[in-house]
């Protein structure tokens, strides 16, 4: 009996200590992850600087170039206004010898005329000044002529060319900026809601281009794939690999729910994980009274934005494993999901909301729409 209890103690320590074993080799292969997550954490981390630095260093140049161009253009401007200016101090300083010429014989006209008085010799005096009026006259004419303000100018038609020029390189930025609109426009990707998937209270448009709530309970036939408690639907299309960005219109909305999802999520009963951004299934922004959270499962994210945005643009990354959620107009990032690696292809989600006492009737709007096909192999880009 002691043999055998001390066979069964030999045993029971021998697998505790294989255990032991297990566990320290699972700790060890946990250190070397977390020490592979910090050595990547910080690669990333520079990596982005550098290219981060490097985009400074373009803007840099960018102003550089447009600062050298206004010096070099003012310049120009300025070497003309003074030639300018300083011919017409000329011509001023012409009229004001003339003026001076003037005065000289008004004040020995007067004089003349004191003499006249006094010897009665107006003849030889008037003789004296008439020839002097007549010199002085062609002067008068030939400076008044030759001193014309009119005569001097700028060169108007270089300075409206000048200003031609300037307003097409206006136009010109402003049709390149912001390069990250310009960027992420280039990833737009058709799509049109799935009417099968559609909560019974939403209304889907013709065009699948529109989700809009009603207080009357659709006719729809129920299938595994239908929403049954959370108003939610999603596209037709489902995306595996590539970039992808989708706009959505929510103007007028005071409640929406708006982002991305495996085919995977939860579509029946009040389970938390149907609602989009509470599962691991789903990513999204929420908008509710005033205020914008960022969900991912089950984990909110207060976003510091008040104003009631009109669009939404949703980036979907799969080379970087990002959703990135932005303000459409300006494309002013709100939120992004780093979800490393999407384990499935993905289909955009909407989520229109009751209408809170007509407060929220509006629909939500997809912009870059496509034409509705049941064709399932289309649905994979």
């Amino acid at each position: 009996m002691s043999f055998t209890k001390t066979v069964c103690n030999l045993d029971s320590q021998e697998m505790l200590e294989k255990h032991q074993e297990c566990l320290k080799t699972q700790r060890e292969a946990v250190k070397y992850r977390l020490k592979k997550l910090a050595a990547r954490q910080l690669e990333i981390t520079k990596k982005s600087s550098v290219i981060k630095e490097s985009i400074v260093r373009k803007y840099q140049e960018f102003q550089a170039i447009l600062d050298a161009d206004l010096k070099l253009t003012l310049s120009h401007l300025e070497m003309e206004e003074r030639a300018a200016v300083s011919a017409l101090e000329g011509h001023m300083e012409k009229n004001w010898s003339l003026i001076q010429s003037i005065e000289q014989d008004l004040v020995r006209l007067t004089v003349a005329i004191d003499q006249i008085v006094k010897e009665r010799n107006v003849m030889s005096c008037f003789s004296y000044f008439e020839l002097q009026d007549m010199e002085r006259g062609d002067r008068v004419i030939e400076v008044l002529s030759k001193t014309d303000p009119s005569c001097v100018r700028l060169d108007e038609a270089k300075a409206e060319q000048i200003l031609h020029l300037t307003n097409n390189m206006h136009q010109f930025i402003c049709s390149q900026t912001p390069i990250i609109k310009k960027l992420i426009k280039s990833y737009s990707s058709e799509v049109c809601l799935d009417q099968e998937t559609a909560h019974p209270r939403l209304v889907i448009s013709n065009k699948c281009d529109s989700a809009t709530y009603t207080e009357t309970w659709q006719q729809h036939e129920d299938n595994p794939k239908r929403f049954d408690t959370t108003l939610n639907v999603i596209s037709l299309q489902a995306f595996s690999f590539g970039r992808h960005y989708w706009e959505i219109d929510v103007t007028g909305k005071t409640y929406w729910e708006l982002g991305v999802t495996y085919p995977t999520i939860p579509r029946k009963g009040s389970t938390e994980d149907c609602w989009l951004g509470r599962g691991e299934e789903s990513w999204c922004v929420e908008f509710f009274e005033g205020e914008y959270t960022a969900w991912h499962g089950g984990v909110p994210h207060q976003l510091p934005f008040t104003e009631c945005f009109c669009q939404i643009g949703v980036l979907c990354s799969f080379p970087a494993g990002l959703v990135t959620f932005l303000e459409a107009e300006q494309m002013t990032p709100l939120f992004s999901f780093c979800a490393g690696t999407f384990t499935d292809c993905l289909h955009l989600a909407l989520c229109p909301g009751h209408d809170h006492g007509g407060t929220n009737a509006k629909p939500m709007v997809i912009c870059n729409v496509a034409s509705p096909t049941n064709d399932n192999a289309s649905q994979l880009n």
